[in-house]
């Protein structure tokens, strides 16, 4: 029988080639993730190039745009690509071919698994998950972060499996990501085995290597242990003629005079001697010296970077200081008083906050010893005039340290403190380092020995050091407490990290993320003047907290603002608390002892949020050690407390709020008078301090209305 032919023979072939191209049809229907010249996962290794030189085996190596019409941009890029890895706290993006369901993205259908150390493999087979999902519809992007930080040096693969889900529940197709034949490529071919989908499949990966963070400090401070400096100076009165060692019982007052502009012009002030009878006859003397600490910042205040595993960071230079001491009235241990130091904040002085606390500490016996922050405490012009009861003024450096860095011919209160153009993306990262490295030489003066009085012996111990900081005092003082291993305990007060989230959620510091978004070009501002912020300095960002749904995103421009600060906090995390925090307890270095600590914060800090504190305490493992203050209870019991509980360590001069800080401070006073071993709670088991926190870390910012 002769078979029969059909009727149409193209319409015969077209249906039979339509059935074997149907498989490549489905799969190019399906949504899957972007990899070409345009877009494809961020981070990855394909932006690196060899670097034998650094710990990491790799230095970033970004594309730049067009420099002329994003000369901002090119900017930041001379910078990171001075980093030997991506950031230990990554916004990764991630671009589709089409439309998403946001709700399936989570730390099972998303997540990143540890390849380890790249020089030791520690850390390796740890998954980790994601956290502040962020869907934009507008590029079909999504954006989230590792759900905790990342360890430092270490490869990790990002997996995306076909969990994820498109915008019609089906799910995704496996992208073409493995071809090519470039070494990037064949080492994530490599990887790919530790994926464990889970019974998902793998439909995307990508590869990248965490930057080195810690390790510039703690070369400095063995290079610091090192050295045998000259002892501290405290013949500094009238040019060299008079001991700077005064009775607070033969004090009239000390005048500031701080250099407030560069003609040379200053401001007058008294400082807070009244804050010294807390505890009435507890400090009975105030002392000053100088000593020369290493300087590592160049002119533009960055400390130039160095190979971070073949190199080692070297001192440009050497600058005197000037430290502050508050002795006990109590008589003086064989080995010498038991010494705390004391860190300021931002905008503060060594003349402001470490007055308020220096009572209580005397009266357990502790010794109160303050330097100025980078940038802070007004020119280097500055004097006091110390006004004794008997006899005539004596006059001593300030120890100011702030510089007319925009030739305006001021001082402003943290000038010099921020990297000067066009290296502004590193901003306060080096003045808080350079800050710890004078805080370290501080420790070696102590070390070596510290006569107050001249008559030849010891007036501090060198074996009771301690370290308590308040705001931008706890965030440097944090770092300290991670690299310093001679710091016996440490309180750090209402800490937060990283410097950027702190200025991106915080009212008192927003205002700083808009005028460095204004002056960028092109400019990133992207919403029109309000009522609170008259000037054109506002912005949406967009970004969820943590542990909210995912965020779909509609604000135009709040990717490129997120991108902004996520290039931001890759620059400065070896500046960032939140990188030091796993050293003081959980992972101390090699030859350090874990630390005994207290982390003190505030519900609803408006200056420093809480989510930042929380960022540390996570980083660290420090949960069990926070003592939590609850300002919405206080203030619900009492009007007069303010709202803002940032400074409550320090408001002795607001009668409502004057018993808590003293409480607070009993707490620290307490502990390094037990060399860390006693933590009371500073209302003896009332409502006001949870210690420890009770329930989950706050990741709210829990402002009062």
């Amino acid at each position: 029988m002769t078979p029969t032919r059909p009727r149409c023979p193209r319409l015969a072939f077209t249906l039979a080639f339509s059935f074997a191209l149907w498989p490549m049809l489905a799969q190019a229907d399906g949504v899957t993730v972007r990899y070409d010249a345009e877009a494809s996962p961020f981070p990855s290794n394909r932006y690196t190039v060899p670097d034998f030189g650094n710990a990491t085996l790799r230095r970033v190596n970004l594309p730049k745009p067009d420099c002329a019409i994003r000369p901002s941009d090119c900017a930041d890029i001379d910078v990171i690509n001075t980093l030997d890895g991506f950031s230990t706290q990554p916004r990764i993006t991630v671009p589709f071919t089409g439309d998403i369901d946001p709700a399936s993205v989570n730390s099972d259908s998303i997540y990143l698994v540890n390849l380890g150390d790249v020089l030791t493999l520690r850390g390796f087979g740890q998954r980790v998950g994601i956290n502040q999902v962020v869907w934009d519809p507008a590029s079909k992007t999504l954006a989230f972060e590792s759900d905790e930080l990342l360890q430092e040096r270490s490869r990790y693969l990002l997996v995306v499996t076909n969990a994820v889900r498109d915008a019609s529940g089906k799910k995704l197709k496996n992208a073409d990501f493995l071809g090519g034949r470039d070494a990037h490529l064949r080492e994530l071919r490599d990887a790919l085995p530790m994926a464990r989908g889970g019974g998902r499949a793998v439909v995307a990966a990508s590869l990248f290597t965490t930057q080195t963070a810690t390790g510039d400090l703690l070369k400095i401070q063995r290079r610091i242990k090192a050295g045998t400096p000259a002892p501290m100076n405290f013949m500094v009165g009238n040019g060299g003629a008079v001991r700077a060692l005064f009775p607070v019982a033969g004090l009239q007052g000390i005048q500031f005079n701080r250099q407030t502009g560069t003609a040379p012009t200053f401001t007058a002030g008294f400082l807070p001697t009244p804050a010294l009878q807390v505890m009435p006859g507890a400090v009975g003397h105030v002392a000053y010296a100088r000593f020369d600490s290493p300087e590592y910042q160049n002119a533009a205040k960055v400390i130039p970077p160095t190979d971070t595993l073949t190199g080692n960071p070297r001192p440009l230079g050497r600058q005197a200081l000037t430290a502050q001491f508050f002795l006990p009235a109590s008589p003086r241990p064989a080995g010498g008083w038991p010494v705390a130091i004391f860190g300021h904040g931002f905008t503060d002085s060594m003349y402001g906050a470490p007055w308020t606390v220096a009572s209580v500490l005397a009266s357990q016996g502790i010794a109160t010893l303050s330097i100025n922050v980078v940038g802070h405490g007004g020119g280097a012009q500055g004097y006091l005039n110390v006004l004794p009861t008997a006899g005539a003024p004596v006059q001593i450096p300030a120890g100011g340290r702030g510089i007319d860095q925009d030739g305006n011919g001021s001082i402003d209160s943290t000038e010099g403190v921020n990297a000067a153009a066009p290296q502004t993306i590193v901003s306060s990262r080096d003045g808080l380092r350079q800050t710890v490295i004078d805080l370290m030489q501080l420790v070696r003066q102590v070390e070596v020995g510290v006569d107050v009085d001249g008559d030849g012996s010891r007036d501090l111990d060198p074996a009771r050091i301690y370290y308590a900081g308040q705001s931008f005092g706890g965030i440097y003082g944090t770092i300290l407490l991670g690299v310093e291993r001679n710091i016996k305990a440490g309180v750090p007060n209402v800490p937060g990290g990283s410097i950027t989230e702190i200025a991106r959620l915080s009212p008192s510091f927003r205002i700083l993320t808009g005028l460095s978004l204004a002056t960028r070009q092109p400019v990133l501002l992207n919403l029109p003047p309000t009522p609170e912020l008259p000037v054109p300095l506002n912005f949406n960002e967009n970004l969820p907290l943590r542990d909210q749904p995912p965020l779909v995103n509609t604000v135009p421009g709040a990717m490129a603002i997120a991108e902004l600060l996520d290039r931001n906090e890759w620059v400065q995390q070896s500046g960032n608390p939140v990188s030091y925090a796993e050293l003081i307890r959980r992972d101390p270095p090699l030859g350090h002892a874990a630390k005994p600590v207290i982390v003190q914060f505030a519900k609803g800090d408006v200056t420093v949020p809480n989510p930042t504190s929380s960022a540390i305490v996570r980083a660290g493992g420090l949960k069990d050690r926070v003592t939590y203050y609850r300002n919405d209870l206080a203030f619900a019991g009492n009007p007069g407390i303010p709202k803002n509980p940032h400074t409550f360590l320090t408001n002795i001069g607001v009668a409502a709020a004057a018993p808590l800080a003293v409480a607070a401070q009993t707490q620290i006073a307490v502990f390094f008078a037990s060399h860390g071993a006693t933590v009371i709670d500073p209302d003896a088991g009332g409502p006001l301090f949870e210690v420890p926190i009770q329930g989950d870390l706050p990741e709210g910012l829990n402002f009062i209305p």
